[in-house]
């Protein structure tokens, strides 16, 4: 095989693991946003329903309305099942396991767009390619080893922002107005 074309075979291979990384650094920014979302929304809803209880509580004792003692109690029930769901589930420390991943991963993708610049560049030997190419399969193993698992909802969020929104696209004005002028290619 000539050189050149195993330079081809070797990039479009690493252009495939760029992808993947990519697509799960996403996943993993995606899944850490969602819990911690939930989390706040289960605190709010824990602040609500025992301030309701508690209020419901005391006007039973001072007004006869028998209801208003069965509605502080299903509160009062409803507080009961949140904090025992947010005892059992740490969702900021699970999305904080999100972060760091979601962190691991973002460096072994800037490496990733960086062996594939040299090789465009052709400032790169195939052996150096391939070494590259191991040491980065072998940092990203031990990250996917110590990563926590990702969901379907996750996957269609960052599919979004992916695709839809484009989130890691800049248009080469945007990344001129973001550069010194003396980088910038319009002036």
């Amino acid at each position: 095989m000539e050189p050149s074309s195993q330079v081809s075979v070797l990039e479009g291979h690493i252009r495939d693991c760029y992808g993947r990384v990519v697509w799960t650094h996403k996943t993993h920014e995606k899944c850490a946003d969602i819990l911690l979302q939930r989390q706040s929304n289960i605190k709010i809803w824990l602040i609500v329903a025992t301030s309701l209880s508690a209020t419901g509580m005391l006007a039973a004792i001072v007004t006869p309305i028998e209801m208003l003692g069965v509605l502080a109690t299903l509160l009062s029930t409803l507080s009961l099942c949140l904090t025992i769901y947010t005892k059992d589930y740490d969702l900021g420390g699970i999305a904080q396991d999100h972060k760091v991943a979601a962190q691991a991963l973002w460096a072994i993708r800037e490496k990733y767009l960086s062996l594939l610049t040299d090789i465009k560049a052709e400032v790169v030997t195939i052996d150096c390619i391939i070494e590259t190419r191991s040491h980065l399969e072998k940092e990203l193993s031990t990250i996917y080893e110590n990563c926590p698992r990702t969901n379907s909802f996750a996957y269609k969020q960052a599919a979004k922002a992916l695709k839809r929104t484009q989130e890691l696209t800049f248009s080469s004005d945007e990344i001129d107005q973001l550069l010194p002028s003396e980088l910038r290619r319009k002036v």
